[in-house]
């Protein structure tokens, strides 16, 4: 239930911060608040981006240590530097799924990571930007 609840926050977390992007661009595009404020603001929905995947990437790493009395079992024989897959548990998410929802979970997340990587791009775009803005008026200065 814990998990659950972790991931339902976590995914409306995800839309606010979505929708609050959504309302900075209408009113930036709109001229209801000035350049700079967009820019400062802007600046704002991008570090609670990334805050969100920090939540995300520490729920994420919660408990996928394997069980280290079962592990030593099995590690007579292994290799050093050569990981046995069958050492590894199955997580939470995926124990008692089958093949289709195995493959539905894994498009989910390739969404996600999608997701993120574009949030990445734009926030990289927006800082090249400023970069080109700054360079202008830098240029224009001198």
């Amino acid at each position: 239930q814990v998990n659950v609840a972790i991931r339902s926050s976590l995914q409306s977390l995800r839309e606010k911060i979505e929708q609050l992007r959504e309302l900075l661009l209408r009113a930036v595009s709109t001229r209801q608040i000035t350049q700079l404020e967009g820019d400062r603001r802007q600046n704002l929905v991008d570090d609670l981006l990334t805050r969100h995947k920090q939540l995300e990437a520490s729920y994420r790493n919660e408990g996928s240590e394997p069980d280290t009395s079962r592990s030593s079992l099995m590690a007579g024989g292994a290799k050093r530097g050569v990981t046995n897959p069958w050492l590894l548990e199955e997580s939470e998410e995926t124990r008692g799924l089958g093949f289709d929802e195995l493959r539905q979970q894994q498009r989910r997340i390739i969404e996600e990571q999608d997701a993120g990587l574009d949030a990445l791009s734009s926030i990289i775009s927006r800082q090249k930007q400023m970069g080109q803005e700054i360079g202008n008026e830098l240029d224009e200065q001198n």
